[in-house]
């Protein structure tokens, strides 16, 4: 090998060095895990095209993708509300719910990342409320299967709106006033 095919070669092999280290700067690609889903903004501006799991192309310097978690999520919300004979109610609820992977772009652009504060537990109140108006006290004990079922249809209708889907509804537990509780005692 000559000095001159010695130079040429070095000349290219840090062309090449830094060609790969502008490319590696730059990330044309992402990687989106196993459960999520990537946002694709184009200069800040949410577009239509959803990235799914697995390696993923984009436009460098233009685009930038927002990974979201679409598997299965569990809240538990503490709600209070009134039944139908007017007893306080304090009720512990356990939702499982999981994200459209087929309209995450529309919730990140029209709720944002705090959709569980925004829009779940607010429904979960509310869905509750309406419930339990329409049961009595002893109702709500005796009959609960038929109020949870009314409250996840509830919370099913508010929440399908806002692109976010319900897996299960639990009632983790009920608990009265202790003027009725003392009441039902006495009864007893």
């Amino acid at each position: 090998m000559t000095n001159e095919t010695i130079k040429k070669w070095i000349i290219r092999s840090v062309i090449g060095l830094f060609v790969l280290i502008m490319i590696l700067i730059a990330k044309p690609f992402v990687l989106i895990g196993a459960g999520e889903r990537g946002i694709v903004l184009k200069m800040g501006a949410v577009q239509d095209r959803i990235l799914g799991e697995g390696f993923q192309w984009r436009k460098p310097f233009l685009e930038k993708v927002v990974t979201i978690d679409v598997r299965t999520h569990k809240i538990e919300v503490d709600a209070e509300s009134f039944s139908k004979d007017l007893q306080n109610v304090e009720t512990k609820i356990a939702l499982n719910y999981h994200l459209d992977p087929t309209h995450v772009n529309k919730l990140w652009q029209e709720i944002g990342s705090d959709y569980s504060d925004r829009i779940i537990s607010p429904a979960i109140q509310e869905s509750l409320k309406a419930a339990t108006a329409s049961f009595t006290a002893a109702e709500l004990v005796v009959e609960r299967p038929k109020v949870k079922d009314e409250i996840k249809r509830l919370l099913m209708e508010r929440l399908h709106r806002s692109y976010i889907q319900v897996d299960d509804f639990s009632i983790v537990n009920f608990d009265f006033s202790n003027s009725y509780q003392e009441a039902i005692e006495a009864k007893q």
